[in-house]
């Protein structure tokens, strides 16, 4: 079975988005909601990877760089500058629908195995992904005009 492989690229890519959200709010604690927002919803992302863990029990968990080499790109320290919020969310969008992606498959294999357990997880979790991805989008369409137009 290959699910061990997703299952692997999964989990490794909930921890890196999870300290990627810690980071960028962090670095850009300075804006209103972007501190508690981001704690909150590298919460969601521990959250789900605790959730994968009797799956990881069941399927095994294959060793896989991808996401931890994604993070490093992305990630190599929070930016600075007037570019910085709007490109550090947008990298944490990126990672945030590489788990989006990974759950669907995941949950694609699950109905193949017939795994309801699994299943009810990933449609679970799916939802925090989509929260995640969701708040990413608007608080960049928020800061895009001021950052993009408005002259410094």
């Amino acid at each position: 079975m290959q699910i061990a492989h997703y299952i692997g690229m999964l989990h490794r890519s909930l921890e890196a988005t999870a300290a990627a959200f810690r980071e960028v709010g962090s670095a850009h604690g300075d804006e209103p909601d972007v501190a508690d927002t981001c704690a909150y919803l590298a919460g969601l992302a521990d959250g789900q990877a605790e959730a994968l863990r009797p799956f990881i029990d069941r399927y095994g968990e294959e060793p896989e760089d991808e996401p931890e080499r994604l993070h490093s790109e992305l990630f190599a320290g929070t930016r600075e500058g007037p570019l910085a919020l709007l490109r550090d969310l947008q990298d944490l969008f990126l990672m945030a629908n590489e788990a989006d992606i990974a759950w669907t498959l995941v949950g694609q294999a699950a109905q193949g195995l017939r795994d309801e357990e699994l299943v009810g997880v990933v449609t679970s979790c799916e939802g925090d992904t989509n929260r995640q991805i969701s708040w990413l989008r608007s608080r960049m369409k928020q800061a895009a005009p001021q950052v993009l137009v408005v002259v410094r």
